[in-house]
């Protein structure tokens, strides 16, 4: 024999007192607490635990003066360290760099030394009959 439970009408929430919720948070912030096993002990969905949590700690729920805390939680400041100032870029020495430009053709041409930017432009320029790139 089968028996079948017929459920008629809603079923009606339960609604939790201010200390109630308060119990359930507090065993929810102890230390090595699941949020996910006390809701299910106290028949809960562990969103409305978390709710109540964040209730709890801006002062929404509350009983006491002060909001509550996760009691292994400890507030402090993260170490800052400053970083020395960058060096400033020196200008390259005359004897160093070089512009190596390799034509479809196959040949090759090598620029060395200080190259100033007009310099640059108009070989570009040339290069690529004026085309900006």
């Amino acid at each position: 024999m089968t028996t079948v439970t017929v459920l008629c009408g809603p079923e009606r929430r339960r609604r939790r007192t201010s200390a109630e919720k308060l119990r359930i948070v507090e065993e929810s912030l102890a230390p090595g607490a699941s949020v996910v096993e006390v809701a299910r002990r106290h028949d809960v969905h562990r969103n409305l635990v978390t709710a109540w949590r964040r209730q709890a700690r801006t002062g929404v729920l509350a009983c006491g003066a002060e909001p509550m805390q996760r009691q292994d939680d400890e507030v402090g400041f993260a170490p800052v360290s400053i970083a020395p100032d960058r060096q400033p870029l020196t200008a390259p020495s005359g004897s160093c760099g070089a512009i190596e430009i390799e034509f479809a053709a196959g040949a090759r041409m090598r620029i060395t030394g200080a190259v100033d930017a007009a310099t640059l432009t108009a070989v570009v320029a040339a290069l690529t009959d004026g085309r900006p790139r």
